[in-house]
């Protein structure tokens, strides 16, 4: 998972992202909160790690503003404040979880994973089916099945088609899609990736009466947004 940290302390920005690196994450730091909205605004991150107290804009500040970005993370607040209205005070601003300091490196990755989990409850699995509406994924298949009905596609086609599914109708950056099926900064056009996504559109035939379509955010990226099927239903 693409987990944006920030905190204004250097030395705690690297423990932080000790702890998630170890536990498989990739995580980009920051130290202001109008570096980190700036990158907010123009990329998709899985997960916000948002400490309270900081120069310029505070943690409150940065969850006022990240409601009116295009994908807002969930937000794990951390915060040296324990006192319950404080406690209380994050969460109704926005905050979706909080770890209280001084950081546990075991209890920060618990929370981490369980926050991930609840976000994202499609992510990673591979025990079963996945099932979309009338679109499923079976694990170690080439396919997305629509109506039971196979539809082949190549490994970076299938990866995508993943991510999107997987998204919940997050808008997913451009960046983020790059980085999610061919690596960190990949040397590649972004006519490649609009290839890419065009073919999956009409091999997967994502179109309102199918419950998906796959749609154009102007600068910022794609969304595979649920819509109404035949019935009137939402996918």
């Amino acid at each position: 998972m693409k987990i944006a940290v920030l905190d204004d302390d250097p030395a705690h920005n690297e423990l932080i992202a000790e702890v998630l690196t170890r536990a498989g994450h990739d995580p980009v730091l920051f130290e202001r909160g109008e570096a980190a909205l700036r990158d907010l605004r123009r990329q998709t991150f899985d997960l916000l790690l948002l400490d309270w107290n900081m120069p310029g804009l505070d943690g409150m500040e940065v969850l006022a503003q990240l409601k009116l970005i295009a994908s807002p993370p969930p937000v794990l607040l951390i915060t040296s404040r324990s006192e319950e209205g404080d406690i209380v005070r994050g969460l109704e601003a926005g905050a979706d979880d909080y770890v209280v300091k001084p950081i546990q490196p075991a209890v920060l990755q618990a929370r981490v994973a369980a926050l991930l989990r609840r976000a994202f409850p499609s992510a990673g699995r591979e025990t079963g089916p996945e099932t979309f509406g009338r679109y499923e994924y079976r694990p170690g298949g080439t396919a997305i099945l629509l109506d039971g009905t196979p539809r082949e596609l190549t490994a970076k086609e299938l990866q995508l088609a993943l991510a999107l599914f997987r998204s919940g109708a997050r808008a997913l950056s451009r960046d983020y899609l790059l980085e999610t099926v061919w690596g960190r900064n990949p040397d590649l056009e972004t006519r490649t990736l609009d290839a890419h996504l065009s073919r999956l559109r009409n091999k997967l035939e994502l179109r309102p009466e199918n419950g998906f379509r796959l749609v154009t955010i102007y600068g910022f990226g794609y969304r595979l947004e649920p819509s109404l099927g035949p019935e009137g239903e939402s996918a």
